[in-house]
C-alpha cells in the first residue's frame, strides 16, 4: 500500500487554514488530518464539521481523515459525513455499540477507522476487522499537539500489521503522535504505512522539504 503523509490541521495557523491547507497538499501532502476534540473524551476543544465543510465550499478535494475523540459519538458522525469526510476515525471507548457506530460510518458512505490510545488492548480488532478500513495508533496520549512519541507504540504498531496481513483486507494502517523525521523510518519498518505529522510539517520553515524528507526516511525503512 502506498504510503501517505497526513498532515494534521491542528498544528497550522488557523488564522489563514484555507492556505495552509493547500500549502501542504501542494508539497505533496497525500491526506489531511482533521482532529476533532470535545474537552470531554479528552480535555481540549477544537474544531466541528463546519470548518471541513468551509474547506470543502472553498475547493478542498483531496482526501481528508477526521479523528473523532468525542464521546457520544454517533451524532457527529452524521454531521461530518454532511460535510464531506472520506475517512472517519472512532475511539472503542466513545461508544457503546462499536459495530453499530463502525456500520453507521459506512452506510454513510465514508471509510472507518477504529483508534487504539496507548493504553488501549488490541482484542477488540479482530471482532470487527472486516468493518475497518483503517487503525490508527495513538503513539501519545490524545488530547494534545507536539508532545513527545511513546516508544512502545511501535510493538503495537507490529502487532497490528499481522493483524491486518492475516485478514488480508486493504487496511491502511496509519500512526499519530510526535512523528517527525527523526523517527518515521522506524515506525514504517514497525509496519505502519499512513503517518500523521503536524508540528513536524506545520512548524518546519519549508513544508515540501519536510514531506520529501520524511519520504525519503520512510523509502530507507528496509536499511
Amino acid at each position: 500500500m502506498k504510503p501517505w503523509i497526513s498532515p494534521s490541521i491542528l498544528a497550522a495557523d488557523f488564522s489563514r487554514l484555507g492556505e495552509e491547507v493547500r500549502d501542504v497538499l501542494s508539497a505533496g501532502a497525500d491526506s489531511i488530518h482533521f482532529d476533532v476534540m470535545d474537552n470531554h473524551y479528552v480535555p481540549n476543544l477544537t474544531i466541528g464539521p463546519l470548518v471541513l465543510k468551509s474547506l470543502r465550499k472553498a475547493g478542498i478535494t483531496q482526501t481528508v481523515d477526521v479523528h473523532l475523540m468525542v464521546k457520544p459519538v454517533d451524532r457527529l458522525i452524521e454531521d461530518f459525513l454532511e460535510a464531506g469526510a472520506d475517512y472517519i476515525s472512532i475511539h472503542p471507548e466513545s461508544t457503546e455499540h462499536l459495530h453499530r457506530t463502525l456500520g453507521l460510518i459506512e452506510q454513510g458512505g465514508a471509510k472507518a477507522g477504529l483508534v487504539f490510545n496507548p493504553a488501549t488492548p488490541l482484542e477488540v480488532l479482530s471482532e470487527i476487522i472486516e468493518l475497518v478500513d483503517l487503525v490508527l495508533v495513538m503513539s501519545v496520549n490524545p488530547g494534545f499537539g507536539g508532545q513527545h512519541f511513546i516508544a512502545s507504540s511501535l510493538d503495537k504498531i507490529a502487532r497490528i500489521r499481522e493483524i491486518i496481513d492475516a485478514s488480508g483486507r486493504p487496511i491502511r494502517l496509519q500512526i499519530d503522535g510526535g512523528i517527525k523525521t527523526t523517527n518515521i523510518q522506524s515506525v514504517a519498518a514497525a509496519g505502519a504505512d499512513t503517518f500523521v505529522a503536524g508540528t513536524a510539517i506545520f512548524g518546519s520553515d519549508n513544508y515540501a522539504k519536510t514531506i520529501a524528507d520524511m519520504r525519503r526516511e520512510i523509502a530507507n525503512k528496509a536499511s
